[in-house]
Order: C-alpha cells, then sequence, then structure tokens
C-alpha cells in the first residue's frame, strides 16, 4: 500500500465528517476521509434531519434532491402518558421553510452526501479503512498513520480531522482531554414490524419505569427504549417474553408485533453518553461533530449539530488553506464559534435526563405526568420554544464559503 499526500485527511465518515469534505472538495482542497466499514449501514446511527441541516442543504442548492429520496416527515412530537397524550413541540409555526423534521435512515442521507461529493475530482473517501495513529514532527500532526485490508500506510496532510465519533482514535491519539456530564439512561435498539394504522407524528410512550421512542422508517418501526443506566442484565434477567410483552403494551401494539424480537441479540445496548473535548484543536489537528462533543440521543440533534460544525469549520478552513493559515489561532476558531451553542444544548439535554426521563424511569407504580409538560398542554404557544431548540438549535450556521 503507497503513502498518500493530501492537504487535509479526514477520520470519520459520519454527517460532520462527509459533509465537511465535501465542503471542502467542492471548494478545490484536495481532501482523504476515512471511512473503517465497507459501507455506512448502521442501525445505531439517528435519523433525524432538522429544518437546521435543510436549510444548509437549500443554501447548497442540494435540498430538492435530497427531499425526493424516501423519507417521513414530523412536524409535531408527542409524548404517551398512559392514557394521556401531551404535543411538546410543533414545528409548523417554526421561522424556516422547512417546518418538519425528516426521518431518513442515516445511511442513505451519507450515501447522498458522498454521492455529491465525488463529482469533485480532489475528494477521495477511502472505504475499510481507519486511522490508527497520528504522525507528530516537532510539536504538530502532520498525518496519520491507517490501515486497511490491504496493509498499514501513512496519510501525510497539512490538516487532520478527527470527526471518528464519541470513540475517537483522533482524540485519544491526540491526548486531548475530555469533560464527561452525569447521564442516568441507557438505550435498548430494536425494530419491530409496521401494522395497522401507525401514528407517524408520535414522538414516544412513557409508562412506569419505561419509556419508548419509535423512529418511522417507512417499512418497519426502528425503536429506542430508554433504561437506567446499568439495568440491562436486571431486564433479561426477567425473560424475553416478558420484554416482548411490556414493549407491546407501551407502545399499543400487539403482541404479535414484537414476535421478530425472538433473541436477545436483536436487542442492543446504547451506552448514552454526554461529553466535550476541552480543547477542540492542537497543532495540527482538530475534532468536530461527536469526536469533540458526543450529544445525548434526547431530541434527535446529534447529527444536525455535527453538521453545523462542519460548516462552521468549512467556513474558517476554506479560506485558511487558501490562505496557507493553518495555524492554531485558527483552529481555535472553530471551538469558539461552536462551544457556546453546543454546551447550551448538552445542558439541556442533562437536565432533561436528570429531571425528567431519569425520575419517570424510577416510577414503578403510578406515572406522574411533570408539571411543566402540562403547561404545553395548557397553553400550545409555549410548543414554539422546544420545536425553536430543537428544530434549529442554538446559534444555527449558514454556508458563507465562495465556491
Amino acid at each position: 500500500m503507497q503513502d498518500i499526500k493530501t492537504r487535509c485527511c479526514i477520520a470519520g465518515g459520519g454527517p460532520a465528517g462527509i459533509m465537511l469534505g465535501y465542503l471542502l472538495a467542492r471548494a478545490g482542497i484536495d481532501v482523504v476521509v476515512l471511512e473503517k466499514w465497507p459501507d455506512f449501514f448502521r442501525d445505531f446511527r439517528g435519523d433525524t434531519i432538522h429544518p437546521s441541516t435543510m436549510r444548509i442543504l437549500r443554501e447548497l442548492g442540494l435540498l430538492e434532491d435530497f427531499l425526493a429520496l424516501a423519507h417521513n416527515e414530523m412536524t409535531k412530537m408527542t409524548l404517551h402518558f398512559d392514557a394521556e397524550e401531551i404535543t411538546v413541540a410543533d414545528l409548523s409555526h417554526l421561522n424556516a421553510k422547512e417546518k418538519f423534521v425528516a426521518f431518513i435512515p442515516q445511511w442513505d442521507f451519507l450515501n447522498f452526501i458522498s454521492s455529491k461529493a465525488k463529482a469533485f475530482p480532489n475528494f477521495h473517501l477511502e472505504m475499510e479503512t481507519e486511522a490508527t495513529d497520528l504522525i507528530s514532527e516537532a510539536g504538530r500532526v502532520v498525518g496519520i498513520r491507517a490501515k486497511n485490508k490491504n496493509g498499514e500506510f501513512e496519510i501525510r496532510a497539512g490538516l487532520v480531522i478527527g470527526a471518528d465519533g464519541r470513540h475517537s482514535t483522533i482524540r485519544e491519539k491526540g491526548n486531548f482531554k475530555i469533560e464527561e456530564l452525569s447521564v442516568p439512561i441507557d438505550v435498548l435498539w430494536f425494530r419491530i414490524a409496521r401494522g395497522g394504522i401507525d401514528d407517524k407524528q408520535s414522538l414516544g410512550y412513557m409508562a412506569p419505569g419505561r419509556a419508548l421512542v419509535m423512529l418511522d422508517r417507512t417499512t418497519y418501526w426502528q425503536c429506542a427504549f430508554v433504561i437506567e443506566k446499568g439495568e440491562l442484565e436486571t431486564i433479561k434477567a426477567k425473560g424475553l417474553e416478558e420484554f416482548r410483552n411490556f414493549v407491546a403494551t407501551l407502545a399499543h401494539m400487539p403482541v404479535s408485533a414484537i414476535g421478530e424480537i425472538d433473541s436477545w441479540d436483536k436487542v442492543k445496548l446504547l451506552s448514552v453518553a454526554v461529553d466535550h473535548a476541552k480543547e477542540w484543536a492542537k497543532e495540527g489537528v482538530l475534532l468536530v461533530g461527536d469526536s469533540a462533543h458526543a450529544m445525548s440521543p434526547l431530541g434527535g440533534v446529534g447529527i444536525n449539530y455535527a453538521i453545523q460544525d462542519a460548516v462552521a469549520a468549512g467556513n474558517i478552513l476554506v479560506p485558511a488553506f487558501r490562505h496557507n493559515d493553518l495555524s492554531l489561532a485558527t483552529l481555535q476558531l472553530i471551538q469558539k464559534r461552536r462551544t457556546k451553542p453546543t454546551l447550551r444544548m448538552q445542558r439541556i439535554q442533562v437536565f432533561m435526563q436528570d429531571r425528567v426521563i431519569s425520575p419517570l424511569l424510577k416510577e414503578k407504580v403510578k406515572l406522574k405526568v411533570p408539571f411543566a409538560l402540562h403547561l404545553f398542554k395548557w397553553f400550545p404557544v409555549l410548543r414554539r420554544i422546544p420545536a425553536r431548540i430543537i428544530g434549529m438549535g442554538f446559534q444555527p450556521e449558514h454556508v458563507e464559503i465562495e465556491f
């Protein structure tokens, strides 16, 4: 395997990595993106594309083609507490052209963006290739060591970007310090068949000690069953049949619809983490997306905040590449731009986990709807607040690059 030389090497083919690779390549900058898997097909990847991301796609001239892909649209987010239903967010009043959340498997989104990027000759996507270490010279990162099925090799780059997720190799090898926030929950991830009349506007179902979120993937429901952290073994000890019965009751579906969960192998544990790097950049290396800040699944904002990072990075890096100014001070501008909106969202997620979700999961007898949620039912205008926070996020980015 021959060594490679490029202007920018991005480790990680998730939303942040692929979007940033597209932006750099479109601006004429040679970029290599590494994705360690042979394809983008991962059930544990999130599905929600929010209005903030669709606005970016519109600014790039990609929205029409994106919306032509098979997807579902959600305008209201609703929680079901036993027999009581409360709409907590209504996007129909959002100050945006796209007043909905698009549900689309993330692999379809990544295939879409990468296919657009491949139209540019200086975009190089290397599948089944992963970064294994950083190469440093005179105190500056100058490339990475990588491996694929053909062996090990080096990629020399003017800038290395870690977009390789919450278990980032770039973050680890760069000795970036991480601050972890409180996370009292985990998620069990599985699918169940579609059947009958389904409520596509549904956000989730709550019952004493349990919470279930159902994501519409057209031919089946992708389900996230929220549990207290460390509770999986207790659930397993009660047996698969009891688990299926509980899911069916919670989702208001017949037990037969849950029959395909015939093994615990079909129930995947996703360990929830909320953290952020204290510094996103060092000489020659930058973190973005989950590598810089792992988000809770609450609100489905992770993909969208990763893409916001990519756009902010593109806005700053394109002129930096053109002027050959990849100094640490330049890289730190990206963290400065994205830290405040990221931490604000993480604080909201932690507050919801600690003050709403965790107490509900601890309630084993009678479910009590938090008083604050009743306000959304009594005063519908309040639903516009979470709709704005979830739909657009804090400090949403615009594409400022001159292509």
